[in-house]
């Protein structure tokens, strides 16, 4: 007698590019019935992005594949970053009456329904699944008193949940050493689809690409391709690139966000405005020919901040030279041989956050331009680079 499939619910809090081929890929298996409750529409739907700063509708399909349902946000200032911005009384009664045998939560717990969905499965005994992209205890503001409040809170947080979702085995260390039984904590690692990356990237024009961007074909590229917020420190780079790349070398962001106006006014007194270039914000189908037309990938982030859908697409994702980029929490993108760390800012002694380059294997490393490319980020690099 075949079993049947055991019904889950995933909760989150709108669709997003990286979400919606997980979601496919679990609907087609066959011992899963899953759907998915989204808690708002954006991305599907145009909505101002507060980090970006722009509007934002995804221009792939998000909503295809899948069952899913759409609880109405009774919230009276709706969107992310504030305790009530996702009000959605409706989980309640989604769970309650839905025969679930599992509900897997992706909010965080920072919102209202998180917590209407954690009581409405304890209430019905329904296992719970839900967890963090943290590694560490420390937050981006490095406030003593976040610290103390963890270690209290964390572990009768955590404590609550059937299993504890991780994305890094830095995660998973992090629940370890708050008391968490390491049979409860899943890892489940940052997924894209590899199969799409791949194929989009097969028909990038390198060279007309560039041509767009008015970047010489011989040029060597640094891309910084993220929200151009404090978190993401993209002055570092600008900082890096200004005081050690060659002639040759350009310097690309592909995103938008608060310090623009900021970076194109530094860029400009640094003397190194006609090789900076700011592509805005890049839609998803946009982004492997961002990528491919680039030689080095830069990804950053300040202390307490993981990187983690920055790095998503650059996994199966190939580059000129057939290198693969890479995709998961710090120390997995460097024990796979295509990421370095160092402290970076504007002095490494006392640098509180991380630069990561991502090496591709393309012409960089394999003909005499490789110099001006490690030119570019040397300052932050390790000698081994």
């Amino acid at each position: 007698m075949t079993p049947r499939p055991l019904r889950v619910l995933l909760v989150a809090t709108h669709p997003v590019q990286y979400g919606a081929p997980l979601f496919r890929a679990l609907a087609k298996d066959a011992r899963l019935d899953i759907q998915v409750a989204y808690c708002d529409m954006g991305g599907a739907e145009e909505r101002v992005d507060r980090d970006f700063g722009v509007a934002v509708k995804w221009d792939i399909p998000l909503l295809d594949g899948y069952r899913w349902v759409h609880l109405r946000n009774r919230s009276l200032r709706p969107g992310v970053g504030r305790f009530f911005g996702f009000f959605n009384p409706g989980v309640w009664r989604l769970i309650s009456r839905g025969n679930f045998d599992a509900v897997v939560v992706y909010t965080g717990y920072v919102y209202a329904t998180f917590w209407m969905a954690l009581a409405a499965a304890k209430s019905k005994r329904v296992p719970i699944f839900f967890g963090t992209d943290a590694h560490e205890l420390v937050p981006p503001d490095a406030k003593r008193w976040k610290i103390a409040l963890k270690k209290w809170l964390w572990p009768r947080l955590f404590g609550l949940a059937d299993r504890v979702i991780v994305h890094s085995s830095g995660g998973a260390a992090l629940m370890h050493s708050l008391g968490i039984a390491d049979e409860r904590v899943a890892l489940f690692p940052y997924c894209v689809d590899n199969d799409w990356w791949i194929e989009q990237s097969r028909s990038v024009d390198r060279g007309a690409v560039r041509g767009r961007w008015k970047v010489p074909g011989d040029a060597i590229v640094v891309l910084f391709c993220a929200k151009l917020q404090p978190w993401k420190r993209p002055g570092d780079l600008l900082a890096a690139f200004a005081r050690a790349a060659g002639p040759n070398a350009h310097l690309v962001f592909a995103g938008d966000g608060a310090l623009r106006q900021e970076l194109e006014a530094q860029a400009k007194t640094m003397g190194v405005a006609e090789r900076v270039h700011f592509l805005g914000f890049v839609n998803q189908s946009g982004l492997p020919e961002t990528y491919g037309a680039a030689d080095v990938l830069v990804l950053q982030r300040s202390r307490g901040r993981s990187i983690r859908s920055g790095a998503r697409g650059r996994d199966g994702l190939r580059f000129p030279g057939g290198q693969r980029g890479c995709a998961g929490g710090d120390a997995e993108a460097r024990a796979r041989g295509c990421c370095c760390a160092a402290p970076h800012g504007p002095s490494r002694a006392g640098a509180d956050g991380e630069l990561v380059a991502c090496r591709l294997r393309s012409r960089v490393r394999r003909n005499d331009r490789e110099g001006g490319a490690r030119r570019a980020v040397r300052p932050y690099l390790p000698a081994s680079m």
